[in-house]
């Protein structure tokens, strides 16, 4: 909770749903569907529950609200951005300090879109 430390800033219930809400309508469905609690700060004990109850208050009462919480979620950040680095088609996107220095945040863009 932000709040707990005088900062007023949406908690992870609302900002998923907001993440979700800006999607196209035709993809939310699946989003809703496909919460997957990943990284450290996911280790809490009933996070999952909270996290779904907090989310189907949020959504459409229509809407099947599936959240998940592999038990290796601590890790599987760093884990997918290790898969990730390691493959030969995403080599092709990295960009060295200097590269981003010379243009800035628009070679992003330039390589990875």
């Amino acid at each position: 909770q932000p709040s707990m430390i005088g900062m007023e800033n949406a908690g992870i219930h609302e900002t998923t749903y907001n993440s979700i809400m800006k999607c196209d309508v035709d993809i939310r469905k699946d989003l809703y569907g496909n919460i997957v609690l990943s990284g450290g700060t996911t280790m809490f004990p009933g996070i999952a529950d909270r996290m779904s109850k907090e989310i189907t208050a949020l959504a459409p009462s229509s809407m099947k609200i599936k959240v998940v919480a592999p038990p290796e979620r601590k890790y599987s950040v760093w884990i997918g951005g290790s898969i990730l680095a390691s493959l030969s088609t995403f080599q092709q996107m990295w960009i060295a300090k200097a590269e981003y220095d010379e243009s800035g945040p628009s070679i992003v863009h330039r390589k990875c879109f």
